[in-house]
């Protein structure tokens, strides 16, 4: 393997000068206090369209490397966010609003480093399927080509990672977008990583629709990942229909967590609490609404209530807070009319529900709502934010048929005292991921992919890699 550059290791004011552009570009500001993080370039059509040429000339070289060669580099990159993880963790908090602490920015980061190894250590051999004297067969995964990116506001930095670190191991380039609310805390994610790269592998266009529009129908394209919404997936489907791309796509969810009658509250209590909170609610896999059998409702309410009371909210550089704001004003108010919704039909507030008028910031209170209608629109939509309803249940059935009403299905949770009583349930889920005994928990080893309208193919693991290639089968 060719010798990479060693990393330098980078502080928040040399990152920003080298991906902010003073008095150009697109202000961004941080949610959490409205200040200036930076501005990012605006990207055009035609810088989309120089970048999928470089990225395809960049391809035949990479692709050309073994599986060890392309994981040194990968490894490498790994190195690199850890040399400048501080300066990242700081960027990300002041763009997306997540705290440094917590399960939040420094969380996230360490999260880039360690998907970037766990995908250069998996191994992909040719699979022999059949040989019996007569036919010897064999599949063999080659790189697709150029893998379009985009991606989402919540978490900029590691679903980018998700994307990127799969299609360049095996043998692809990556011309990435991100979200027109995080694009800085992309293009630091990216300038770190390209300090070991080769040149041309990964490039990032910030830009608006018609960027991401002219992404998903490029015909130098081969391959789309994205993660977003459920609407923006079925028009990337359509955009790409022309020329017939590979698809990744992980949509929204509205993931249900079953609490069963044999449970400690107290005990599961902070692990249902960050379950749901994570991120301070805005999860694609986090848990958005809470199944409660009868008998022990009223004590995981309070017990929920208690946990959240203790989390501090706040400004993302403050060391002490482990939830933020709101990423962005549309957000903000689909929260607040969720829960206004829940409000003005009689389900009982059991802690927030009330944001303080004239702050700086998108601060919406932890809020748990107890109560509530099964067909409420805080538990048919998807929150996306601190907001918790928790739905009595009287039977097991009614819990699994409620949990799986809706037209989603990414993911969902079961807590017990019996773990194989749990998987039981777990197996009547219709979603891609069930857990048990936590939610949201996903591993770099594990394939992750949603059913229903959230989506389809899976990301991570071996599975994740192959979905990154092209399968050839030899047989003779």
């Amino acid at each position: 393997m060719s010798t990479q550059p060693a990393p330098q290791p980078l502080t928040y004011q040399d990152l920003m000068g080298r991906i902010s552009a003073p008095g150009e570009g697109r202000s961004i500001t941080d949610p959490a206090t409205g200040q200036e993080v930076g501005r990012s370039p605006a990207g055009t059509v035609a810088d989309l369209n120089a970048a999928v040429a470089v990225a395809r000339s960049a391809q035949p070289g990479w692709g050309a490397r073994s599986h060890g060669e392309r994981s040194g580099y990968l490894n490498a990159a790994a190195d690199a966010v850890e040399a400048s993880a501080e300066a990242l963790a700081e960027l990300l908090s002041r763009e997306q609003g997540k705290p440094l602490n917590g399960p939040n920015a420094r969380f996230e980061v360490g999260a880039c480093s360690a998907w970037l190894r766990a995908a250069a250590a998996f191994e992909l051999e040719p699979e022999v399927v059949v040989d019996d004297g007569e036919t010897h067969a064999v599949v063999h995964y080659r790189p697709l080509g150029v893998v379009g990116a985009i991606g989402p506001w919540n978490w900029p930095m590691m679903i980018s990672v998700w994307q990127i670190a799969p299609s360049l191991r095996m043998g692809n380039t990556v011309v990435l977008k991100p979200s027109e609310y995080t694009p800085l805390s992309v293009l630091g994610l990216a300038a770190v990583l390209n300090q070991v790269l080769p040149e041309g592998l990964l490039q990032v266009i910030p830009g608006g629709r018609d960027v991401g529009e002219a992404l998903s129908g490029h015909a130098d394209v081969d391959k789309i990942m994205f993660t977003g919404s459920t609407a923006t997936g079925k028009a990337i489907i359509r955009s790409s229909a022309d020329t017939v791309k590979r698809l990744t796509l992980e949509l929204g969810g509205n993931d249900a967590g079953i609490v069963l009658d044999d449970v400690d509250p107290q005990a599961i209590a902070e692990d249902l609490f960050w379950g749901a909170f994570i991120n301070t609610g805005q999860t694609c896999a986090a848990m958005k609404r809470l199944y409660v059998p009868e008998a022990i409702y009223e004590q995981v309410c309070d017990a929920l209530v208690e946990v959240a009371a203790k989390m501090p909210m706040g400004v993302g550089l403050d060391e002490n807070n482990v939830l933020g704001p709101l990423q962005n004003q549309a957000q903000y108010d689909v929260v607040a009319r969720l829960v206004d919704a829940a409000k003005a039909s009689g389900a009982r507030v059991l802690i927030g529900g009330e944001p303080e008028s004239g702050q700086p910031g998108y601060f919406y209170p932890t809020t748990l709502i107890a109560d509530i209608d099964n067909a409420n629109p805080l538990v048919a939509e998807e929150q996306f934010g601190p907001a918790l309803p928790i739905i009595r249940y009287s039977t097991i059935e009614e819990a699994v048929e409620m949990a799986n009403g809706l037209d989603v299905g990414l993911g969902a949770s079961v807590w017990s005292a019996d773990p194989a009583r749990a998987r039981e349930v777990a197996a009547r889920i219709e979603a891609g991921t069930v857990w048990i005994n936590k939610h949201g928990a996903v591993d770099p080893r594990i394939p992750f992919g949603g059913v229903k309208q959230s989506g389809y193919g899976l990301e991570f693991g071996v599975a994740g890699l192959k979905a990154l290639g092209v399968p050839q089968v030899i047989a003779g």
